[in-house]
């Protein structure tokens, strides 16, 4: 799931102050790699998700997850650049576990719960919103997007009126359509808040603290569910357990390392253009793998969402 610069940029030293490159900047290389990996891993792993939901309860499995993924990737940085480069004080820490919780618990464990009952490529199409809540919380603090971004926003909420016929019909489950939609809230006040609050110097280093600390919380959630009680390890299927590995590994090791570390070094319009890319990959997914009917209120809804978030995009990077 996938928003926020408000971290420094590489090469400076303010801590939570964000730097936007100058307009004649050329983005480099590293960027686009980046992006690249952030556009195919993460439009993947909304089908991840959904088979790993199939045998696996949806926040024991996430808390697993990203619990695993932080503390390897902790030992990377410990190993690649010492145990100095996981150094944080108390409010660096705190801010990394803020925007974790936000990020991975409400974020991303929500649309793992509504994968239980939500297409993997519909629960990317309602995710490509993300941006237009940012102009909306930009605005709320004081910033003036463009008018490009207003109409956008409309767009946007307009296509996701259009997403949610399905559950009003009762092709997908009402309650896993709103459940995404309050993710993609959540997803995008984290994102925002990383701009406004101190987070720690090393985007890695925050990446393993934000991943541990959604983990723990999304474990809590899960146990305070009951999501234990019934849970045979011997009843998971392997598909389940691969689809487990691949989102360790790919969706939060190398994408969502690769998302944070943009957020420090690229603007968050280009950071962005992810959330229309995604959907494509997640449906094209869906349809192929597990046979998943794109209907016609998720064409249309889909299209006038991307269509909402390309306006964003477009009209923030020309300012």
């Amino acid at each position: 799931m996938a928003t926020n610069s408000s971290t420094p940029e590489a090469g400076t030293s303010a801590v939570g102050t964000a730097v936007a490159p100058p307009p004649e900047r050329r983005t480099s290389g590293a960027v686009w790699g980046a992006l690249a990996i952030v556009y195919v891993v993460w439009g993947s792993t909304y089908l991840g998700i959904r088979i790993v939901v199939e045998t696996m309860p949806p926040f024991l499995s996430a808390g697993g997850r990203f619990i695993l993924a932080g503390l390897i990737l902790a030992g990377l940085v410990a190993w690649r650049q010492g145990t100095s480069a996981l150094k944080v004080n108390r409010v660096q820490l705190a801010s990394a576990a803020v925007v974790g919780l936000l990020l991975l618990l409400g974020g991303n464990g929500l649309v793992v719960l509504a994968e239980t009952s939500v297409p993997s490529g519909l629960a990317a199409l309602l995710i490509a919103v993300v941006p237009a809540w940012v102009v909306v919380l930009r605005r709320a603090f004081g910033e003036r997007p463009g008018l490009g971004a207003y109409l956008g926003v409309l767009l946007g909420l307009a296509g996701l009126a259009v997403l949610t016929l399905p559950g009003l019909s009762g092709d997908v489950r009402l309650w896993g359509v709103l459940t995404v939609i309050a993710a993609t809230v959540m997803w995008s006040v984290g994102s925002f808040s990383s701009s406004k609050i101190p987070m720690p110097k090393n985007p890695f280093a925050a990446s393993a603290y934000e991943m541990v600390a959604g983990g723990i919380g999304c474990l809590l959630v899960g146990l305070g569910r009951g999501e234990q009680h019934g849970f045979v390890l011997g009843e998971v299927s392997a598909r389940s357990w691969t689809a487990l590995g691949y989102l360790v590994v790919f969706g939060s090791l190398v994408a969502f390392t690769a998302y944070a570390w943009l957020l420090h070094s690229a603007p968050l319009s280009l950071v962005a253009t992810y959330a229309y890319v995604n959907p494509v990959v997640a449906v094209l997914l869906g349809a192929l793998i597990l046979n998943e009917q794109l209907s016609w209120p998720i064409a249309v809804g889909g299209a006038v969402v991307v269509a909402g978030v390309c306006l964003i995009v477009s009209t923030e990077r020309r300012r």
